[in-house]
């Protein structure tokens, strides 16, 4: 047994020294190449450049060939024979090659921008959903009318002057190929730097700015500022006069939004905080929290304070009444129209796919989806916890709530950002109802000051906290080379450039949209009239009900066919 085991071991060490002679065998070959001193590598050629020449025996597949077979693979069609030639004489050259790869690139961030602006134009109808179902059946014509209409009126006043002043002086937009005719800002020099107020370049988009670039620009701007328009309707419904509506909206459109646009997005001083006076890299609103949602919601409060607040809304002691909407269907739809318009919203403002940066497209539209998310999230547990139900309506507020503070720091943050700005304002949508509903007695039927305002300022505040420094617009972003930081990142000067930017919506905005429409209510006059309103402005504003059927008597205010049976039974929380 003993010399079995002896015998075993014996082989066991043979095994091993074997192994170790064959580990050292492989080594020498190793060490040797090791020890080699580096040889030089050959100097590569000289490149050789090409000519027009090397085009000249190039050839794409024959158009008969093609005609005869067809092409179901996709191999022949989109090939050299689909370049465009500058003179046929001299043939396919080099410049025209690479003339097709520009133009191509600017066709990608046309197609984009422009599928993208489609989409906010369609959020037009998630906003007409979203008010009508909030407000009375009585009134559902009227503000139907009011969001279909704002379309219109916005449209043509920001096409005679809005456009010019706010982007009249943004040239170069590198992504949509320059848009050089808008060339003009009216600039002011303090403290020794040139402060931009105004673009001038661009009325009526006539002259040089009947450009193609600039064609696009114009569209995309316009969806913008149509959307902060009717953010105005919402918060005034149910008693605000149709011809009031109607003049009230030029001046926001011709005047108010274009002039915080420019500062923001044109060229003008708030966007030069960076380059003037150091300050991170100026205001940034990637997508527009301050210059579309907060302008439209503070407009919304200057006009709302001078209505007053609907009949029926407070009683004799200051406690304020519920006053439910006609349809939560209409409400809940309304709302996953505008997460859906969201995504040409946030992504779309990169103004391409291409080039600069512009593939952080698919970082945008996720960040968009998170914060709606959990922007439901919050006020929906808020409400379940603090009155024992979730509340569907704002529910709703709370998803619109999260994709309004994501807008300006979508482009500038990550994902995890996204989800903590989104949670918060959520719960913030909330508490700004009640706030306004109790504190300063501020009636707002469906809630556009708290959700698009407020959350407003909060998504222009959120840039100068949250953004990370990782996306690259080119390489610059307002001029200042390098990317966007908040505070938690190491750039505090970014973030008072947000605060300065909250400071001027907040006093200048405010201001304007106050002065503007005090002038409509001295010539027009704001406010429907008390019996209209408890009648229902369908009749008395529209002459028709968007309701026939639902009215089973005439009401009592002498308009025939309106119902008292559309007025809700009021509710106290």
């Amino acid at each position: 047994m003993k010399s079995r085991q002896t015998r075993c071991r014996a082989f066991l060490s043979l095994l091993g020294v074997m192994g170790m002679l064959g580990l050292a065998i492989l080594a020498i070959p190793l060490k040797a190449e090791e020890a080699k001193p580096a040889t030089a590598v050959a100097a590569a050629p000289a490149p050789v450049p090409l000519t027009d020449k090397d085009l000249s025996g190039l050839a794409g597949p024959k158009s008969e060939d093609i005609a005869a077979k067809g092409d179901p693979g996709a191999e022949l069609t989109g090939t050299i024979s689909d370049v465009a030639v500058g003179d046929a004489k001299k043939g396919l050259t080099l410049a025209d090659v690479v003339n097709q790869v520009g133009q191509n690139k600017v066709a990608i961030n046309f197609v984009w921008t422009l599928i993208t602006g489609f989409l906010v134009m369609f959020m037009q109808a998630g906003f007409a959903l979203v008010e009508t179902g909030l407000c009375r059946a009585k009134n559902a014509n009227h503000t139907m009318m009011m969001n279909f209409m704002v379309y219109g009126f916005g449209l043509f006043a920001y096409w005679v002057c809005g456009f010019a002043l706010q982007m009249g002086g943004s040239a170069p937009v590198a992504n949509l190929g320059g848009a050089y005719p808008l060339n003009g800002e009216f600039t002011k020099t303090l403290f020794g730097k040139p402060w931009g107020l105004f673009g001038t370049r661009g009325f009526f988009l006539s002259g040089a700015t009947y450009d193609v670039g600039v064609m696009v620009l114009f569209l995309f701007q316009m969806v913008f500022m149509d959307t902060a328009a009717t953010i105005v309707t919402g918060g005034c419904a149910e008693r605000w006069k149709y011809s009031a509506f109607a003049v009230s909206t030029i001046p926001l459109a011709a005047v108010v939004y274009p002039l915080f646009g420019n500062w923001a997005w044109g060229g003008g001083w708030l966007s030069q905080l960076g380059v003037n006076f150091g300050l991170g890299h100026g205001y940034c609103d990637f997508a527009g929290s301050g210059v579309v949602h907060a302008v439209g919601g503070i407009t919304a409060l200057a006009v709302a304070m001078q209505l007053g607040p609907r009949i029926g809304k407070y009683n004799r002691d200051g406690t304020p009444n519920v006053i439910p909407g006609h349809d939560l269907a209409f409400v809940l739809l309304g709302c996953f129209i505008l997460a859906f318009g969201w995504f040409g919203f946030n992504p779309g403002s990169t103004l391409g796919a291409s080039g600069n940066g512009a593939l952080r497209i698919g970082s945008i539209a996720v960040n968009t989806m998170l914060a709606g998310c959990t922007g439901s999230f919050g006020a929906l547990f808020y409400m379940w916890i603090r009155y024992g139900k979730p509340d569907a309506s704002m529910a709703g507020n709370g998803l619109l709530a999260g994709l309004v503070a994501i807008t300006a720091p979508s482009g500038f943050v990550n994902s995890m950002g996204a989800v903590i700005i989104g949670w918060v304002a959520g719960i913030v949508v909330c508490l700004a109802v009640e706030f306004f509903d109790r504190v300063p007695k501020i009636d707002d039927p469906v809630g556009a000051i708290s959700v698009h305002g407020v959350n407003g300022l909060w998504g222009v505040l959120s840039v100068g906290l949250f953004a990370d420094g990782r996306s690259n617009y080119g390489g610059s972003w307002n001029g200042v080379p390098g990317s966007v930081k908040g505070v938690f990142y190491g750039d505090p000067g970014q973030l008072v450039a947000q605060l300065i930017g909250i400071a001027t919506l907040v006093g200048a905005i405010f201001s304007l949209s106050f002065i503007f429409n005090w002038i409509v209510d001295v010539v027009v006059g704001q406010r429907a009239g008390a019996k209209a309103e408890l009648a229902g402005l369908d009749l008395p504003e529209m002459g028709a009900l968007c309701y026939p059927d639902f009215v089973l008597k005439a009401g009592e205010y002498g308009a025939a066919g309106a119902s008292t049976v559309s007025e809700p039974a009021f509710a106290k929380r």
